[in-house]
């Protein structure tokens, strides 16, 4: 009789796990992609939704670190060095933290990598830091989280958008050397 119990108890246990696995997350994973020659560029992040919530000062506090996204923290891949704001960054792959302010957001590339949220972050593993103005959206309203990588040739816009706010960050692709 025990043995019945516990093998029934063991097969609901990995039934639910089965339905745990299938169930769709709340805030989907996306990958965002650019190539330019031979310099790619990748962003792996989780698409939090609005929901009808208040997002920046509510939802994601001001002034506080912010995974940029939900589940686990972004991850930023680059495979040749770039500019970023006007900034040496080196290929390789970085998590991109933020701290949301209401006039401009502080920009986090850290060493770090596989973290989930920002909870374990540690500003002693940062490899870039710096500012960037908020650009208010005035004609319609971001549901999803979202990054978007609006490429100019040799250089691009790394745009991080949710409900009436972004940020636009400067890139910048070297020419191969022949």
């Amino acid at each position: 009789m025990r043995t019945s119990l516990f093998l029934c108890l063991v097969l609901a246990a990995q039934v639910s796990q089965a339905q745990d696995a299938v169930k769709p997350r709340p805030s989907p994973m996306a990958i965002v992609s650019n190539r330019y020659k031979d310099t790619y560029t990748k962003i792996t992040y989780s698409q939090p939704h609005k929901h009808g919530r208040a997002i920046f000062g509510a939802l994601v506090p001001y002034g506080q670190v912010w995974r940029t996204g939900a589940n686990e923290a972004t991850e930023l891949t680059i495979t040749k060095d770039i500019k970023i704001n006007g900034l040496d960054l080196k290929a390789g792959t970085y998590s991109l933290f933020t701290i949301p302010g209401k006039e401009s957001w502080t920009i986090i590339l850290n060493s770090d990598l596989g973290q989930w949220g920002a909870y374990n972050y540690n500003s002693k593993l940062d490899v870039l830091r710096f500012d960037v103005p908020v650009v208010p959206v005035t004609e319609f309203v971001y549901e999803a989280f979202t990054i978007l990588i609006d490429p100019k040739n040799s250089k691009a816009d790394l745009v991080l958008a949710w409900d009436r706010t972004k940020v636009i960050i400067p890139l910048q692709f070297q020419d191969p050397t022949p």
